[in-house]
């Protein structure tokens, strides 16, 4: 069974920094289109970053400047680097892992920026 867990959320005050990872199982890693996406309440879910197999990236316009995605094939994890958070940031974060006709969703890890 395929499986994306997500890790390192939590409380952090503005301006703070946490790293997220996610570490998938059961899937050929390096071949995944990998991102993270979020969604805040009442909200619907949106792009945060993603990187392609070849490590090429893009990021959502509140996200550049303040995040990094990367990953590590060798390991099958997938890191977000989020520094400055702001209170905007708070939300619900998910793993996503994409390739050709399938798609899986990691269970999400709760980020609260605190102002």
């Amino acid at each position: 069974q395929v499986q994306l867990v997500e890790s390192g959320g939590g409380l952090v005050q503005a301006g703070g920094s946490l790293r997220l990872s996610c570490a998938a199982s059961k899937i050929i890693f390096s071949t995944y289109l990998m991102g993270w996406y979020r969604q805040a309440p009442g909200k619907q879910r949106e792009l945060v970053a993603r990187i392609d197999k070849n490590g090429n990236t893009n990021y959502a316009d509140s996200a550049k400047g303040r995040f990094t995605i990367s990953r590590d094939n060798a390991e099958n994890t997938v890191h977000l680097e989020m520094n400055s958070l702001k209170p905007d940031d708070t939300a619900v974060y998910y793993c996503n892992g994409l390739t050709i006709g399938r798609e899986y969703w990691g269970q999400g890890t709760q980020v609260t920026v605190s102002s």
